[in-house]
């Protein structure tokens, strides 16, 4: 008789245990850079990472403690009170660095995970004092930016501490997620890094939320009296990083070209009085400017307003390293854009694709040549036939499915 066979076993499938990581930011939570530009790949971490698994959120309160926190699931926020990179930084750092490495060990946090390098070096003091792998996300240059934007001097104390930690935090990374692809060799000839796990994840934009059909929504063109107008947008700051004369100047060109037509529509946190003397300079007409601050999650329909837009940023050497959010917005509704040359790989985008201009200069001639050129998008392709143009390219460089398959492949083993 023949004997019967034992039933074969099987392993079950493995599951992964949650897993506890650290997120570091030098921002506030209701910042737009947290709220459109950190949580959203909080969310995508988390959906790589094991069920039941945390991402604890530290920020840096200019206001104090924050009137609104995040009640998503799996995300626990940290707030600190802020104080400006330099000698009145050095209470809240070691604050910060105290609590959080009480916390790292309390909750058993495995990752360290900074996004840019100001938060970066907080994160390389924790990694080294409780020995804990670090990520650095959004890796752009910021010691040199502070420099080339005149915020900072080279020979001041807090360009020659950021700059030397940059150095620092880049060798102990276990992983570099940059913004731009340039940033892999700035990293090598600045810092001597090369040979380590290097990602490029620019910044990316919810296409459902900044979609074509925010585009001229006829009771905001109403309400605003916008209708029958050319409409120019940019959304964003003066100064800095940004020009802020050169954009009026800009301006004027367009108003005599399009003359009554053209309407500014500025998506800023400016007051309107702040703005002001750049517009007597200009010589222009402060009712031709409509000035609102917007929330984030208002700025789709107020963005789709537009018919063109602009990304002002001052064309110094690190810009080439970053990536604005702005100009993923703009080309997911649609809109073509006026931007200064070598950003990102932004400008060459636009160039190569034919979805706005890239100012050959800040004077009168390359503002003219710009508005030509929008001039020429705006009435010799058919607007569906543009719109699609452009938002194509959003869905092609910005979709967040660039950032999620990098965090699976960070987050997504084990």
């Amino acid at each position: 008789m023949e004997r019967e066979r034992p039933t074969e076993m099987t392993d079950p499938p493995s599951v992964r245990p949650p897993r506890q990581v650290l997120v570091l930011t030098y921002w506030s939570f209701s910042d737009a850079l947290i709220q459109a530009y950190t949580l959203p790949y909080v969310r995508l971490m988390l959906k790589a990472l094991p069920v039941g698994s945390t991402v604890h959120l530290v920020t840096l309160e200019k206001g104090g403690a924050p009137s609104l926190l995040s009640s998503e699931q799996g995300v626990v926020v940290h707030p600190f009170r802020y104080a400006p990179f330099g000698t009145r930084a050095v209470p809240m750092i070691l604050r910060v660095l105290w609590h959080c490495a009480r916390l790292i060990r309390r909750e058993r946090i495995d990752t360290i995970h900074a996004w840019c390098t100001p938060a970066g070096m907080l994160g390389h003091i924790l990694s080294v004092l409780t020995g804990r792998p670090l990520i650095l996300d959004s890796y752009e240059p910021h010691a040199e930016a502070m420099v080339e934007n005149g915020t900072w001097r080279r020979d001041g104390l807090a360009f020659k501490v950021l700059f030397r930690w940059e150095r620092w935090q880049s060798r102990r990374a276990k992983v570099l997620i940059a913004a731009a692809a340039g940033m892999r060799e700035y990293a090598e000839r600045k810092y001597g890094v090369k040979d380590k796990p290097f990602h490029v994840k620019p910044a990316c934009v919810d296409l459902d939320a900044f979609s074509v059909r925010h585009r001229k929504d006829p009771v905001s063109l109403k309400e605003l009296g916008l209708e029958g107008r050319i409409v120019l947008v940019y959304a964003g700051k003066f100064g800095g990083i940004y020009l802020d004369q050169e954009v009026f100047d800009l301006f004027a060109v367009a108003r005599r070209y399009w003359g009554d037509r053209l309407q500014v529509l500025l998506l800023t946190g400016h007051d309107p009085e702040e703005l002001l003397p750049f517009m007597s300079k200009a010589g222009l007409d402060p009712r031709m400017f409509t000035i609102r601050f917007v929330p984030h999650a208002d700025m789709p329909r107020y963005m789709g307003l537009a018919d063109v837009a602009i990304t002002p940023v001052r064309s110094v050497p690190t810009k080439r390293f970053c990536t604005p959010i702005k100009d993923g917005e703009y080309w997911a509704l649609g809109l073509p854009v006026i931007i200064t040359p070598d950003i990102s790989d932004d400008s060459r985008i636009i160039a190569e694709n034919g979805i706005g201009a890239v100012l050959e200069g800040l004077d009168e001639i390359a503002y003219e040549k710009a508005i030509r050129t929008i001039d020429h998008l705006l009435t010799s392709v058919e607007h569906q036939e543009l719109t699609d143009r452009i938002r194509a390219v959003a869905v092609r460089y910005r979709s967040f499915g660039i950032a999620e398959q990098i965090y699976m492949t960070i987050y997504g083993k084990k």
